[in-house]
């Protein structure tokens, strides 16, 4: 991959990110924005079951702490208001840019392991269908693997990862009928925790 094509590197939350996500009404408009990308307030009342107004407010939250932005380019009119997520990566905080907020940095981190937790429920439940044959459509993979890197080595592991990642969604043809929205978690970690 050329140096033009890289992805961009992660963006790094701030606390207003941090707050909007953690708005569990929020985390389920994010999530919507991962099965359908672009998203009107109304889309998001139909699909969750609240007010549009509700869904408006909550959209403006993700607009101001900068998680979602306006596709203008898929209005319908100038009243038209259409919305599209980020499509940088997204961190909390690490060693070389510690989160302002700690409690608020875990409790993100709490609400993803939730999501995390749900979505291995999931694949639980489905995987007897299709190991014992009754499916042979994939709908997860739950793969393991134990590896002995250094700490730099599994640092670039993870960056090749994301870079694979990102070069299958850049060539995924949008308009293809049999696309689906897949929600991929990593897993890793070391001996000493």
């Amino acid at each position: 991959m050329s140096e033009e094509q890289k992805r961009p590197d992660p963006v790094w939350m701030t606390s207003a990110m941090l707050k909007a996500y953690t708005h569990p009404l929020r985390r389920q408009m994010l999530h919507l924005f991962r099965q359908r990308e672009y998203l009107r307030a109304a889309d998001i009342a139909e699909a969750l079951d609240v007010a549009a107004n509700s869904a408006s407010f909550h959209l403006r939250v993700l607009a101001d702490a900068g998680l979602i932005e306006e596709a203008p380019e898929r209005a319908r009119d100038r009243r038209d208001r259409v919305w599209v997520a980020r499509r940088q990566s997204l961190s909390v905080g690490g060693p070389e840019n510690p989160v302002a907020d700690e409690v608020l940095g875990g409790v993100m981190i709490n609400a993803v392991a939730e999501e995390h937790s749900e979505m291995l429920r999931r694949v639980l439940a489905w995987t007897p269908e299709y190991i014992s044959g009754r499916t042979t459509e994939t709908h997860a993979a739950l793969s393991q693997r134990s590896v002995r890197l250094t700490g730099a080595e599994f640092d670039a592991l993870m960056e090749r990862i994301e870079d694979v990642m990102s070069e299958a969604v850049e060539a995924h043809d949008r308009d293809d009928p049999d696309s689906r929205a897949w929600q991929i978690d990593l897993l890793a970690a070391d001996d000493r925790i």
